[in-house]
């Protein structure tokens, strides 16, 4: 990945983020899959990842969003990079359209087929977005850095007492998935949400070459 920034003695809060500045800098990315820039939004379930990647894709002018619910399903909530290259990544890197079906939770089947054009940002959103199988395709990795009990509490919140079942199972797999294939320690940026948007902060991964902080909202915007 290419994405990097300054390493930072104490990563002490500062302004919200200006996105469209976040979404700039992006721009000026290389491409990492053929002519498209795919940047992870990854973290724990109910971390705020659909919501964030959406304002962003937003501030990119409306950025396609693959999400990664729609790549997983009940039988496989881990185990479908596979398809997800041969599907998405593949054809994208070959400047080509991408096909794949979402899967749908309520009918545990995959829909109509959905397409995916090559695009200069494309934003790849759900747990796992980092993992290793992922990672060589990505222009940047985004972490929501929210703990995980606090994030599975917002979740299990939002999806009410009829998933209780389905989060129980979930939380083991969430847990075995990032002991065995962990996607924060090669994030770029971590991603913390704010009274007033968000807080983005220098990565692992960002810390090995001086570049100018994303933290200011206002100001001339350097490139990478």
């Amino acid at each position: 990945m290419f994405l990097r920034l300054p390493h930072t003695r104490a990563r002490t809060p500062g302004p919200p983020i200006d996105l469209h500045a976040l979404a700039r800098r992006l721009l000026r990315l290389p491409p990492s899959c053929g002519p498209v820039r795919l940047v992870g939004v990854d973290g724990h379930a109910g971390s705020g990842k659909t919501t964030f990647a959406g304002r962003l894709a937003g501030a990119l002018g409306g950025a396609q969003v693959l999400h990664l619910d729609d790549i997983a399903t009940h039988e496989e909530l881990f185990a479908w990079p596979d398809r997800l290259l041969r599907e998405v990544v593949e054809p994208l890197r070959r400047g080509r359209t991408a096909h794949y079906r979402p899967y749908d939770w309520g009918l545990r089947a995959f829909g109509p087929a959905r397409t995916l054009a090559p695009a200069p940002v494309i934003l790849v959103e759900g747990v796992g977005a980092g993992r290793g199988a992922v990672r060589p395709h990505l222009a940047g990795l985004l972490w929501m850095q929210v703990p995980h009990e606090d994030a599975w509490a917002r979740g299990r919140r939002r999806d009410g007492v009829a998933q209780r079942d389905f989060w129980e199972g979930w939380v083991t797999a969430e847990r075995r998935h990032f002991a065995q294939d962990p996607s924060e320690p090669f994030a770029d940026l971590l991603v913390r949400q704010c009274s007033d948007g968000y807080e983005v902060l220098p990565g692992p991964a960002g810390m090995s070459v001086r570049e100018p902080s994303v933290t200011e909202r206002d100001g001339p915007d350097p490139a990478w």
